[in-house]
């Protein structure tokens, strides 16, 4: 299956996720077994950091925001929200060089949480989003 295609098959499923979830706050077996299917042992490691409430919303005045993510090891990640980008290792070597994945668990842990209903939410200042971005304790 080409990548194109592969990328529609999870929006799809992240589309079932959203449906599923919002109406009856699980997800059956056999939409368990598709996303294992697509998104390999990214999911496993993705729902964990979804069900220790790791993925959080931040928001600014100016309408900008981000995500951030706990990983498994308490590591800070910032996501962008295009869901394009994940400073980790994973992202950047079997995701953006050997196209082996089409995303780290970082980036699935959010749009999980979006499909879920499970983002946390935190409003900051411009200028600690700016801070956020450069890497900086601004939120913590």
């Amino acid at each position: 299956m080409a990548c194109g295609q592969l990328g529609t098959v999870a929006a799809q499923l992240l589309v079932e996720v959203k449906h599923l979830y919002s109406s009856n706050s699980y997800m059956s077996d056999d939409l368990l077994s598709a996303l294992q299917d697509v998104f390999g042992s990214s999911l496993l490691a993705s729902l964990d950091i979804v069900d220790r409430k790791g993925v959080t919303h931040v928001t600014s005045p100016s309408g900008r925001h981000l995500y951030l993510v706990v990983g498994s090891s308490g590591k800070l990640y910032t996501c962008l929200p295009s869901g394009l980008y994940c400073p980790c290792s994973f992202f950047t070597y079997a995701t953006l060089m050997r196209g082996e994945s089409l995303v780290c668990k970082h980036v699935l842990a959010v749009q999980l949480a979006q499909a879920m209903g499970a983002l946390q939410e935190l409003s900051v200042s411009d200028e600690e989003l700016i801070g956020l971005l450069m890497n900086k304790d601004a939120a913590q």
